[in-house]
């Protein structure tokens, strides 16, 4: 049966992937969108409901929830969390909306040292207090961070991860996690899912794979934390964001993203893809590969 469903941040990485895959298999999917643009008008040409708001806006969030059975959180590293949080609980439980898949971050805890890492953590406190079902999903890095920290077409990964180990997951990977979840929410209510990739790897491991899906030599140079800021901010990264990521930096190292778990198949229904099968069906997307 087609259920009326809510994508918030759905031109965003997961969202996207989760609408389109939602639109498939049937539903009525509305997507909240914070601006018109070529991506929400791709949405619009494949059924979406595109409605432009802003979660920080709760007349607006209002309005989007309206007879809406179910919807998917995502908010971006950037301030501002839990104040859209409190708005998404608030307009959901008006409307009597029915189940809430929260996007968190596996290093969500109560003594982060990151801000956005801690206020997920709060933000998934708020929401527990809602009376709805609610999922928290906890994913490891996203695969899209390959691509994001790409440097530049010098064949580098310089990052300051040390011998850490972590599964990359794929956006698509989450999606038919949470597109399962929005469709039956009732067995999920109240859990918090950590989810992983498909095989657990240092950056030594990744850089060996990425190089044999491109083709080409990719090497990874272990950094300190004062040069990994440098490259932040000279890639115009946010404050808010270079702390988040110069504190789960020493989260990687301790061991907080690593772990390996089957939820992503067990849930989605398909084994999540390896690093050569994201690098290989994203190859445009390294376009600054060395040749």
């Amino acid at each position: 049966m087609a259920r009326n469903l809510l994508v918030i941040g759905a031109t965003g990485k997961t969202g996207r992937h989760t609408t389109e895959l939602l639109l498939e298999r049937g539903h009525n999917v509305r997507a909240l969108v914070h601006g018109l643009d070529q991506r929400s008008d791709n949405l619009a040409a494949l059924g979406a409901e595109i409605v432009e708001g802003d979660v920080l806006d709760l007349d607006s969030v209002a309005r989007a929830t309206k007879g809406i059975d179910a919807l998917y959180f995502t908010y971006p590293i950037a301030p501002g969390l839990i104040e859209a949080t409190a708005n998404v609980a608030q307009a959901a439980e008006e409307n009597g909306v029915g189940a809430i898949v929260n996007m968190s971050q596996i290093s969500a805890r109560r003594d982060s040292a990151s801000d956005a890492a801690r206020q997920h953590w709060v933000a998934e406190r708020l929401l527990d207090r809602a009376p709805i079902a609610v999922t928290h999903l906890r994913p490891t890095f996203f695969a899209q961070w390959l691509i994001n920290t790409w440097a530049d077409g010098t064949g580098e990964l310089r990052l300051p991860f040390a011998d850490g180990r972590h599964a990359p997951i794929a956006e698509s990977d989450q999606a038919r996690v949470i597109a399962a979840i929005l469709e039956d929410p009732t067995p999920h209510a109240g859990k918090i899912y950590p989810l992983y990739g498909a095989v657990e790897l240092d950056h030594h491991q990744i850089a060996a794979q990425m190089s044999q899906a491109l083709g080409t030599q990719v090497t990874y140079v272990p950094i300190g934390l004062e040069e990994f800021a440098s490259i932040l901010e000279g890639r115009g990264a946010s404050a808010h964001l270079v702390q988040h990521l110069l504190a789960v930096a020493v989260d990687y190292r301790n061991g907080v993203f690593s772990g390996m778990n089957d939820l992503v198949k067990e849930i989605g229904g398909a084994e999540p893809l390896d690093v050569p099968s994201f690098v290989t069906r994203n190859k445009t997307s390294f376009a600054n590969y060395p040749a």
